[in-house]
């Protein structure tokens, strides 16, 4: 490895902006869900200042100074241990179910989503495999087509069960980046291609809340504007509330009794009318500097691995982010992600910012220019 130097400071500075405006516009998005439900302000704002915030910094900072090639050594049996913490949650008792999903694990008064380190441990043990073959054995089916579908495999059997499509997309999309930049064959996507249009063809027609979630996209107006159209058409409405410069921090109107998730997936709806399309799409901005400052961090890495580590966790990231905006501009049909940096969700947040710690370790490992 080259020699060490200073952490990427431009992406420092877009990642600590992004969590400083995110938790601005947390802080008034979560005026709405204690309007709606009985939940007390200040421990919605403790969660996400103690185990986002406070907690997430801390490990990013001791992440950050952790070389990334660690991670490599030990990726297997921390992605196999990610693998077991996710059927935890199918574990009576220890699994929490909400809205007809088990997708969370209680300990004592402390509640997590596992899925979030099973997204980076893929990445890593995925980078770690990918590394391992090289170039030359991504080309082969027996090498790099073969273990990304087995992989894929588990991961959708996993998420599936849950169920999470939403996060299982996600993974995919990293892992099919990850694996077309290390050198994957032109036809093997094809292949890949043709899998993922049946994958989600079967999913739709199996999967009712998936269909209404399409049928929703592909003609808002012909939903019902009390069921599967109610989100859309209350985010069309806070998005257009706040024209170009919105109504002023704090001051959202949909958030009260209207947009469901203020806190959550609807909480970019809540930054738009508050902030209007400047406070919108600068927030798309950032985000875009982030996706752009860090695949520059991942071009320039002078090994493999690091370059493909970097690549998936930035995808992660960015592809989340952006469709949780897109979906809140009916660009494409809605989900359950949150807006990462922004919406409510410890874990979420603090592995968000796990994932900036590697990123921001691996940019002291560039070649020289």
């Amino acid at each position: 490895m080259p020699k060490k130097k200073q952490i990427d400071i431009s992406f420092l500075t877009i990642a600590i902006i992004l969590v400083v405006v995110g938790f601005i516009i947390f802080l008034s998005a979560a005026l709405g869900i204690t309007a709606q439900s009985e939940v007390r302000y200040s421990s919605i704002v403790f969660n996400q200042l103690i185990l986002g915030l406070i907690l997430g910094g801390t490990a990013a900072t001791i992440i950050a100074h952790t070389p990334y090639t660690f991670w490599r050594k030990w990726s297997f049996w921390i992605f196999v241990s990610s693998i077991i913490l996710n059927f935890m949650v199918f574990i009576p008792g220890l699994g929490l179910e909400a809205g007809g999903a088990k997708r969370w694990i209680i300990i004592g008064p402390l509640s997590f989503q596992p899925s979030e380190v099973l997204k980076i441990s893929f990445v890593l043990y995925f980078a770690t495999w990918l590394s391992m073959v090289g170039k030359k054995g991504v080309t082969t089916f027996k090498f790099g087509l073969l273990p990304f579908l087995v992989l894929s495999g588990i991961l959708s059997l996993v998420m599936l069960l849950q169920p999470d499509t939403d996060t299982l997309i996600v993974m995919l999309a990293a892992g099919a980046s990850m694996y077309f930049v290390a050198g994957g064959k032109i036809k093997h996507f094809l292949v890949l291609g043709v899998i993922a249009i049946l994958g989600l063809s079967l999913l739709i027609a199996t999967r009712p809340y998936i269909k209404d979630r399409v049928l929703t996209f592909l003609d808002p107006s012909a939903a019902d504007a009390q069921s599967s159209g109610y989100q859309i058409q209350q985010s069309l409405i806070a998005i257009g509330s706040g024209g170009v410069a919105g109504r002023g921090f704090g001051q959202s109107l949909q958030k009260f009794n209207f947009l469901p998730e203020p806190i959550g997936d609807s909480i970019y709806a809540v930054a738009a009318e508050e902030f209007g399309f400047i406070g919108a799409f600068g927030l798309i901005l950032l985000f875009l500097s982030f996706a752009w400052k860090g695949l520059r961090v991942a071009s320039n890495v002078p090994d493999m691995f690091g370059g493909l580590v970097a690549i998936g966790l930035v995808i992660l990231i960015t592809t989340q982010s952006f469709w949780n905006i897109a979906a809140m501009l009916g660009v494409i049909p809605l989900s359950g992600l949150p807006l990462l940096f922004v919406s409510h969700g410890g874990t979420a947040l603090f592995f968000t910012l796990v994932a900036v710690g590697i990123l921001l370790n691996i940019s002291r490992y560039q070649k020289s220019q």
